[in-house]
């Protein structure tokens, strides 16, 4: 190989490396974005108790809260949500979705 194919790999695979980088750039704001309007969502259909409830339950069990979260929403989307969900309320729909084998403590305060 002789220096000019050798600068030729090397400006490839640097357009490469930058294409990768905007690429996972474009991703990131992509899920902050959603991240942002499911967050806009719960803040309209939970209570503040209820919000409260879910983030120390994502302390404990963040992988479940994720889908607890995105089940709310999607109550929320298909207009299955009437009213404001308050903490009894999101405790009554945790029993239902909780899974069994990984029930969580629900504690009242």
């Amino acid at each position: 190989m002789d220096d000019n194919e050798l600068e030729a790999i090397r400006r490839r695979r640097i357009e490469e490396l930058h294409r990768n980088q905007a690429d996972r750039t474009m991703q990131e704001q992509q899920r902050a974005q959603v991240q942002a309007q499911k967050q806009a969502v719960l803040r309209q259909i939970l209570s503040p108790e209820a919000r409260e409830r879910l983030a120390r339950i994502e302390l404990a069990y963040p992988d479940l809260t994720e889908g607890i979260e995105d089940q709310l929403v999607q109550l929320a989307q298909s207009g299955r949500v009437n009213q404001v969900i308050d903490d009894a309320t999101l405790q009554q729909i945790l029993r239902r979705i909780v899974p069994k084998k990984r029930e969580i403590t629900i504690v009242r305060r």
